[in-house]
């Protein structure tokens, strides 16, 4: 077995089923989950259509590169939606959701024989980033982050023997689990940093067609452009088709970027396997190329936390996120302890509504003490079930709240 396989910690949705495991829901609610990102608004017919409409090609083997004409509407829609002008030969290439290209282009950048290898990533993060480097055989190195800023990364806490010897940075804007969108200055620290010691940046992008904003979110890439960088150097754009469509089941999405970077990551697919399914690139053309079902989809989480932050705020430390589908939530002290892990059992126990905890999208400064994580004392909810669901969700967790004298 491989012994870097160990190193792993289970991931967040185990650790919640290990958490659960003795809690008998209360059975006077019908239970609602507010516990995976899951998208759960109804998936637009044309793309059904579209999928359908290619099964004809399940006939072939698709090659990893995409056909030239799905390439092309990943261009098209960064020139419509970023103002960017890339090659659809050599800076994009179709990937099996974003998941798993962040965790393969890993494995692409990183060369874990190195002494001190290192891949520096937020806290809090996506645990995928973290997987990724470690199976490549790097040292994570864990970012802090700044609750009174929005849990903004405080990249200048890293200490500069760190980033000389890092190889890949992982950002996520608008990220996961704050919703906070990183700004120009400090994509620029960024790239200084980055121009500075040559590692590769990979922009976790997923959440960027779901705001609340008048401004749409800035991508990487956007950024790059903005400041002169036109080329994109060592860096590499990760954008998904499941919340921007409501396709979390198609495993659709690509990567964009510096061409370097791209011809070698597709040298890695080639090999591992990882091709688009016909049928696949034929729905995600329909869905790249129509704006409007994505206004729709925005417009509906518009309304629903509209009217669920309203009904949270008496009971919770809770803001409206700069985007995303979450609300990052702190638990008064004098709830469940202002415990993450005992807010949601107690929760689950009597009210049967899901939430995770924020330790477990985190990771300690001070190994062995809890409350290090900036995770601690918080949970995440995703708005990702119907407004009446995440309307009732909202009024029993204040119902249960109230239970706590101050």
């Amino acid at each position: 077995m491989n012994p870097l396989l160990s190193s792993l910690q289970p991931y967040p949705f185990e650790r919640l089923k290990q958490l659960f495991g003795s809690v008998v829901p209360s059975a006077d609610h019908p239970a609602i989950s507010l516990g995976i990102g899951e998208p759960r608004h109804a998936t637009p017919e044309f793309i059904k259509q579209a999928l359908t409409s290619g099964l004809n090609g399940l006939a072939s083997y698709p090659t990893t590169i995409g056909d030239a004409a799905l390439r092309e509407a990943f261009t098209d829609w960064l020139e419509r939606r970023y103002a960017l002008d890339l090659n659809p030969a050599t800076q994009v290439l179709p990937v099996n959701g974003s998941r798993e290209a962040l965790f393969a282009f890993a494995q692409t950048v990183v060369d874990g024989s190195k002494p001190g290898a290192t891949v520096v990533c937020p806290n809090p993060f996506y645990q995928i980033y973290e997987g990724a480097a470690l199976l490549a055989g790097a040292e994570v190195v864990y970012a802090p982050s700044d609750p009174a800023r929005n849990f903004a990364v405080d990249w200048d806490s890293v200490p500069d023997e760190v980033w000389a010897r890092t190889q890949l940075l992982y950002v996520c804007s608008p990220g996961n689990p704050t919703g906070a969108v990183m700004p120009l200055d400090e994509w620029r620290k960024l790239f200084e940093l980055s121009d500075r010691h040559g590692f590769v940046i990979a922009s976790d992008e997923c959440y960027s067609e779901i705001y609340f904003r008048a401004e749409p979110p800035l991508g990487g890439l956007e950024a790059a452009a903005k400041l002169g960088r036109g080329d994109f150097k060592n860096l590499v754009a990760f954008t998904s088709l499941s919340k921007r469509s409501n396709v979390p089941g198609l495993r659709s999405g690509f990567v964009a970027g510096d061409a370097t970077l791209i011809k070698a990551f597709l040298l890695y697919r080639t090999y591992h396997g990882s091709a688009m399914a016909p049928a696949v690139q034929v729905a995600s053309h329909a869905a790249w190329g129509d704006e409007a079902h994505v206004e729709e989809n925005r417009a509906f989480y518009r309304m629903k936390f509209e009217q669920v932050l309203p009904v949270l705020q008496p009971a919770l430390d809770v803001q409206l996120p700069d985007a995303a589908f979450y609300l990052w939530a702190r638990i008064p002290e004098h709830v469940a302890g202002g415990s993450d892990t005992v807010f949601a059992r107690m929760l689950l126990a009597q009210y049967n509504v899901t939430v995770l905890p924020g330790s477990y999208l985190a990771r300690e400064a001070v190994p062995g003490d809890p409350t290090s994580s900036p995770g601690y004392g918080r949970v995440r909810m995703a708005l990702v079930a119907g407004l009446p669901e995440c309307l009732e969700a909202a009024h029993r967790i204040v119902a249960f709240t109230k239970q706590f004298p101050e």
